[in-house]
């Protein structure tokens, strides 16, 4: 789907707050309310728009320790990748997970209570998995940036 200067100004506002109302927009945009639902619409539908969450402070939540974890297959079978995958996704620490180039092949992004919370997950969890190598773990010490907005 093709982005034309309205959409990109839409996705931008929805990006702040997803709830704000087509009238709200409508306004911010000049647009009539019917154009700003239809547009919203349409990029749902073309999956420009994937869903609206919320987010969370994970303080508050009593989840503010962040973990950004390599792991190392034993080797890149397919067995192996397709086996690993399927095994992290199941965990309710692991927020994120990339499969990525260079000396490792995934880094996780885990969120737990502390680094006793980390350390169960790691000895219960994720070192219990077949095929992982090594794990490297890196400690969040100061959040500096982090956006969900992407730039049009």
């Amino acid at each position: 789907m093709k982005l034309d200067e309205v959409d990109k100004k839409l996705l931008k506002f929805l990006q702040k707050d997803s709830k704000l109302t087509t009238k709200a927009l409508s306004l911010e945009l000049n647009l009539s309310n019917t154009a700003i639902y239809e547009r919203i619409k349409k990029m749902e539908r073309n999956g420009v728009i994937q869903k609206y969450v919320a987010l969370i402070n994970q303080e508050k939540v009593g989840k503010g320790f962040i973990v950004f974890c390599q792991i190392k297959l034993l080797q890149h079978k397919h067995a192996y990748v397709v086996q690993f995958e399927s095994d992290v996704i199941k965990f309710e620490e692991v927020i994120e997970c990339y499969n990525v180039s260079g000396e490792y092949d995934y880094i996780l992004k885990i969120v737990v209570k502390d680094m006793k919370a980390y350390r169960k997950f790691l000895n219960d969890k994720l070192t219990t998995l077949d095929h992982i190598s090594s794990t490297h773990s890196t400690f969040i010490i100061n959040e500096v940036k982090n956006t969900w907005e992407i730039n049009l």
